[in-house]
């Protein structure tokens, strides 16, 4: 069922530039405490979907073109709902739920932990403190996932669930280790942490695409001023902050 399923979903999302990678929530929730669990069964089908380097031109400027005049939000997580939810219309006699990386509950927490579940689907390794030996930090690190194809020229955007379906034996791949040394993890977390802006960081591994000079600049531009690198329209602008 899983095969099917994720063939399915490959190829609704795979053109415009999305991977899904499956997963069971009691994978994700094992590792997490109480407050962070998704509320379904251990066996339940999920899958986590990335947006890859190709996402841009294939799905957000495609979509941009033709929806500027409902565009009322930020474009890229509109873009990414709007495929996210078509691919219900692919599986008409399943439930499927969607959690968008964008949505908080009421306590303020994210809905779901995008890097956590990126992990456990074996998607990207998730590289934390706890992967470095001798910790030569005194201060908070965060961590930061690595894709063994984009480096960190990716985004995590959402989760597919299907309540329905139950997984007992889906077996669980490993996230590819790609940044296994101790000097290069330091390195990773550091540059992360403190250089974030200069991106760095996505580049630690030798990658085999990254994100156009068109979409670092994107993406480099204050969420207030991206609207005239898509060419959208004054009207199209205004609705948005009013």
């Amino acid at each position: 069922m899983e095969g099917r399923v994720a063939e399915r979903l490959r190829s609704a999302l795979g053109p415009f530039g999305f991977e899904v990678h499956a997963f069971k929530v009691g994978w994700y929730n094992a590792i997490l405490q109480p407050a962070f669990h998704l509320p379904y069964p251990d066996d339940t089908l999920a899958f986590v979907v990335l947006s890859t380097p190709a996402m841009f031109d294939k799905a957000l400027k495609p979509f941009v073109n033709k929806e500027q005049l409902k565009i009322i939000r930020d474009p890229v997580d509109q873009c990414v709902s709007h495929h996210l939810s078509r691919v219900k219309e692919k599986f008409p006699d399943q439930k499927v739920d969607v959690i968008f990386d964008y949505e908080i509950l009421p306590s303020r927490k994210p809905k779901f932990l995008a890097q956590t579940a990126a992990h456990v689907a074996g998607a990207a390794y998730y590289y934390q403190r706890k992967d470095v030996k001798l910790d030569p930090w005194g201060k908070k690190i965060y961590g930061v996932c690595i894709h063994p194809k984009y480096g960190g020229w990716f985004a995590i955007r959402g989760l597919l669930l299907f309540p329905d379906i139950q997984v007992r034996f889906l077996e669980q791949p490993a996230p590819v280790d790609c940044v296994s040394t101790e000097e290069k993890r330091i390195e990773l977390l550091e540059q992360f942490n403190f250089h974030w802006q200069d991106g760095c960081y996505r580049d630690i591994i030798e990658v085999k695409e990254r994100y156009s000079e068109e979409q670092k600049a994107y993406f480099a531009t204050p969420p207030a001023e991206r609207f005239r690198l898509l060419g959208l329209t004054q009207e199209a602008q205004r609705s948005t902050f009013h």
